[in-house]
């Protein structure tokens, strides 16, 4: 869905912004990256200003957060949802909805559990654990009691 290399996969983003400040069709991939990037106006800055960050780190030792990263969780998460792959994710999101009162905050909460699910694929050079995954979402209703 996206390009491999970062330059390409920032473009992306930036030019759906451009596109959709200048109201021109989108395609949909970029209405999504739209939508998400209006529940981010923090980011707007980024997506604004190709020269200063197509090439930028944001590392996370210093307590950066990359919002491209970031937004690209966001679609990742929607598109598992789209077909709910892995099995299961679509009622599992629907209940962490119900619990935290907030699509954002529950789609955030999968993120982490998504990105943690990335890092370990990294890290241990295995396959995505599909079942590890699921096990954190879980989790991530933290015991709240629904709104």
């Amino acid at each position: 869905m996206f390009p491999a290399d970062r330059q390409s996969h920032r473009s992306t983003f930036i030019t759906a912004w451009a596109k959709a400040k200048a109201g021109q069709p989108l395609q949909p991939v970029e209405a999504q990256i739209v939508q998400i990037a209006r529940m981010h106006p923090e980011y707007e800055d980024y997506l604004t200003d190709p020269e200063r960050n197509l090439d930028r780190d944001f590392p996370v030792d210093a307590g950066q957060t990359n919002p491209f990263m970031h937004m690209g969780l966001h679609i990742a998460i929607l598109d598992q949802l789209s077909v709910d792959q892995p099995a299961g994710i679509r009622r599992l999101h629907q209940q962490l909805v119900a619990t935290t009162g907030d699509v954002h905050e529950a789609e955030h909460r999968m993120m982490q559990c998504l990105a943690e699910g990335l890092w370990r694929l990294q890290r241990d050079d295995h396959p995505f654990n599909d079942k590890a995954y699921l096990k954190c979402i879980k989790r991530a209703g933290g015991g709240l009691r629904p709104r």
